[in-house]
């Protein structure tokens, strides 16, 4: 199964904020959102980075209550790393697990296409374990 199957069913609509958007009120777009992260753009719309609920955890770890007044470039991660809508559940699976991110954004051909979390890749990844053994099941059971 690839990227572009969970892309297709959720959606491509990817949530995003300026570089000088503090953090306290990207952290109320992410609990009215009920997402995890929001893309970090530029200006020109380039990708500068990404704010994740652990970028904010750890800025107040390090900066205490003054960091919700930052603004977002001073706690995003700025090493983002995409998926491609062609990578299988696996590849983006390994990914995340060995680089421990929660949320891929997906690029294609240069252009941001959607985001997909560790959630959406294991819940496809969970429907097809459970689709391979039925079939696995009705196969044995047509056998015998």
């Amino acid at each position: 199964m690839l990227v572009e199957t969970i892309l297709k069913e959720k959606g491509r609509e990817v949530v995003s904020v300026a570089p000088t958007t503090p953090v306290a009120e990207a952290a109320k777009i992410l609990s009215a959102r009920r997402i995890g992260s929001v893309l970090v753009r530029d200006d020109g719309g380039g990708i500068a980075g990404i704010l994740s609920e652990r970028d904010i955890v750890r800025g107040i770890a390090d900066h205490g209550a003054a960091s919700i007044a930052m603004p977002v470039s001073a706690l995003m991660t700025r090493d983002v790393v995409f998926a491609s809508p062609a990578d299988t559940l696996d590849a983006v699976l390994a990914v995340m697990t060995e680089r421990r991110f929660r949320h891929l954004p997906v690029l294609e051909n240069g252009r941001l296409v959607g985001l997909v979390s560790i959630g959406d890749v294991v819940k496809r990844k969970i429907e097809e374990v459970t689709e391979e053994a039925e079939g696995l099941r009705a196969f044995v059971q047509g056998a015998g």
